[in-house]
């Protein structure tokens, strides 16, 4: 009866399981065209028969559509994927080859260089000029000529591209993976000298008239709120760009629950279409003007969405409230479980990768755990006062929202807000009046007068909220970190929650034995993973640019070794080392078994290890020294020979703070050696397990 009155639903699970399938298997893509042929067939056929035969076989007629939906979320995931495609570059591509590109976006500014994304059009050898796809990220030196780079420009260049590679830390984001969704699948550095910029501006006027938006509203901000952490909090709000975003201030956002404020999100999508129909409403008075009311709603709605990146989280907001726009326009009242389906149904098929984006699937979600969820948890207190009962309204979508996306944060971020409810009932309507405040200030900014007041009211409102969320963000257990769960965890506790909700709605005793049933194999899983940690000898170099880190791993504890910089880094802490060491269930400690270091020169579970970095050189070392692992860190002076008369090493590792002319140096000599040799810059992280 669900599927019947929720027919996207029916068709968005094969689909998406079909997407999976093709990631994962990598299947040709004549397997897809053959299901989909028997798919389609079936189908058909069965859905022409008629009275008892139909009811009949009707199973076969589902079946058959079923896997024709498959087959249909596997060919686009197919061709979604840029190196299916006969023109991608990695094809034709040699390193002696001129590279033609166009920029797609303003390069952003970076501690040491300019970032920008660019579309590869040309491959241009001595004699020929082959038309190819695909994407690069550049990063341009920050010479005064390079920032004035802008969308558009067409570059010519020749200069080997590099394989986007990931780091291999234990734990790492996979960025290539995610650069190959957006079809990036190389970078380059480039100087000032090092390309021509032609004369064609290769832009379309759609983009160009989106980047001027962007950049009218990035310019009133800037001009208008002065404070540089209260303007990157503005920027980020409105329109989604995070380059000016204070990394602090979104980790205390992350640590509280209250993320989802900085990154546009349905949230601002609703509260821009709650506006938009109060401003509208005469429109619907009238049966002649009604669609116009729906023409300038879906106009300003997804004028916004494209001008704020078209994030998933946005575009899937806009594609509801199109489908409820429409639908009411249409007079008819279209379920919500319907109106989600499709509108992940289309979007995916716009992008079928978007499958595994956290922004995307959390928004869905939210909103389904709003839908299932609100309504009980509101009902469980009658609230009189009217001001109260708008707070425990704000309080129930609040934890609504939370109860099914839990799982999914815990997945992907690894910790849990302690005060996620306190955060929300004080963020969610303060972030409400910034983003009203602030796309006023857009409309009002050619006023100045209007626009300076403006300014200074948001920019003491968000230095409120941003204090308020630094002070939160103190206070003790305000965020339990350290989670590490897996896939089958993530689905067990999905379980736990769909098996008790039927449990106390239905009171049936299957649901309760479910509960029970799925809690213990989520700690079955967990004590065997505890067990196997418990086991576990490692050694680990990571791939950290500009910095050498070395963790010493035994059991459920590290040691660590490195640059002192890097652990006063922020971002070293933050997006490297932490991920890491969650991954890997260990904490610090300052005495571990069988760990002992005397200067450069380290002993851990009878595995003897040799840091050789700028403080130590061939005049530190006396005698032959056998042992089983060299990290070499920076730029050392240590020659060849000298080297190996004292030392005898069974593998040598440079990390990321060696120079890449030194490494490929220390290479060579490794190889006429027969000695292993690891570079984590092209090798990743260097784990020895024993």
């Amino acid at each position: 009866m669900f599927l019947r009155q929720n027919p996207f639903v029916k068709l968005l699970i094969p689909f998406a399981s079909g997407i999976l399938i093709q990631w994962y298997l990598q299947p040709p893509g004549k397997i897809g065209v053959l299901i989909l042929l028997i798919g389609g067939t079936l189908y058909s056929f069965f859905s022409l028969l008629k009275g008892f035969a139909r009811w009949k076989y009707s199973w076969l007629s589902g079946a058959g559509l079923g896997a024709a939906m498959l087959a249909v979320g596997m060919l686009l995931a197919y061709t979604k994927d840029v190196r299916n495609h006969p023109l991608w570059m990695g094809h034709h591509y040699s390193a002696e080859q001129a590279i033609v590109a166009v920029l797609q976006e303003f390069p952003v500014e970076k501690e040491r260089s300019y970032k920008a994304e660019a579309q590869v059009q040309y491959c241009i050898a001595e004699d020929s000029k082959q038309k190819v796809r695909g994407r690069i990220i550049i990063y341009f030196s920050k010479d005064s000529c390079n920032a004035h780079l802008k969308a558009g420009d067409q570059l010519l260049f020749q200069k080997s591209l590099q394989e986007i590679r990931n780091t291999g830390n234990p734990g790492a984001f996979d960025y290539k993976r995610y650069a190959l969704f957006n079809e990036i699948t190389h970078t380059i550095y480039l100087t000032d000298t090092e390309y021509v910029k032609l004369s064609e501006n290769n832009i379309s006027a759609w983009k160009k008239l989106i980047f001027k938006m962007r950049s009218y509203v990035l310019q009133t901000i800037r001009q208008y709120i002065k404070d540089p952490k209260e303007q990157g909090l503005a920027e980020a709000m409105l329109i989604g760009y995070r380059e000016d975003l204070d990394k602090e201030l979104l980790q205390a956002y992350t640590n509280t629950g209250v993320v989802h404020v900085i990154a546009v999100s349905g949230m601002h999508l609703a509260m821009l279409y709650w506006v938009i129909n109060i401003v509208l409403q005469p429109l619907l008075r009238k049966s002649t003007t009604r669609w116009l009311h729906t023409l300038l709603v879906l106009l300003i709605l997804w004028s916004f969405a494209f001008v704020a990146g078209g994030a998933a989280s946005v575009v899937r907001a806009a594609v509801m409230f199109t489908f409820i726009t429409i639908g009411r326009q249409i007079n008819r009242n279209t379920s919500i479980y319907n109106i989600l389906a499709a509108a992940a149904f289309f979007q995916l098929c716009y992008n079928p990768y978007w499958l595994w984006n956290a922004g995307f699937q959390l928004s869905y979600m939210a909103v389904l755990s709003i839908v299932v969820f609100y309504k009980p948890i509101y009902n469980l207190l009658y609230v009189r006062n009217e001001i109260l009962n708008k707070v425990w309204q704000l309080a129930s979508v609040s934890m609504a929202a939370q109860i099914l996306t839990t799982p999914l944060a815990l997945y992907n971020f690894h910790q849990f807000p302690i005060y996620f409810l306190l955060a929300n009932l004080v963020v969610v309507p303060a972030s409400s009046m910034v983003l009203v405040g602030t796309l006023l200030l857009t409309v009002i900014a050619p006023v100045r007068l209007l626009a300076v007041e403006m300014g200074k009211i948001l920019e003491g409102l968000i230095w409120w909220l941003n204090s308020f969320i630094e002070i939160m963000g103190t206070f003790p257990l305000a965020v339990w970190s350290g989670i590490q769960i897996g896939v089958g965890q993530t689905v067990l506790l999905y379980i736990v929650i769909a098996a008790m909700f039927f449990w106390l709605r239905e009171k049936n005793k299957a649901g309760l034995w479910t509960v029970l049933a799925a809690i213990f194999l989520f700690w079955a899983i967990r004590a065997w993973a505890i067990y196997e940690v418990d086991r576990q000898r490692k050694i680990v170099v990571y791939h950290i640019p500009r910095y050498g880190v070395m963790d010493f791993i035994g059991g459920r504890n590290f040691y660590a070794v490195g640059d002192n910089a890097a652990f006063q880094d922020f971002a070293v802490q933050t997006f490297t080392l932490h991920p890491a060491r969650t991954f890997q269930r260990v904490r610090r400690s300052e005495v571990m078994a069988g760990f002992s270091r005397h200067g450069n020169a380290i002993i851990f579970q009878g595995k003897k290890v040799l840091w050789i970095n700028e403080a130590l050189n061939e005049t530190n070392l006396s005698g032959t020294i056998p042992v089983d692992i060299v990290v070499f860190s920076g730029n050392t002076r240590i020659t060849t020979d000298k080297f190996f008369n004292h030392l005898t090493p069974k593998h040598i590792v440079a990390d990321g703070s060696v120079p890449a002319g030194k490494a490929r140096y220390w290479k060579r000599v490794c190889d006429s050696l027969q000695v292993p040799f690891h570079y984590t810059v092209a090798d990743g992280a260097f784990v020895m397990n024993f």
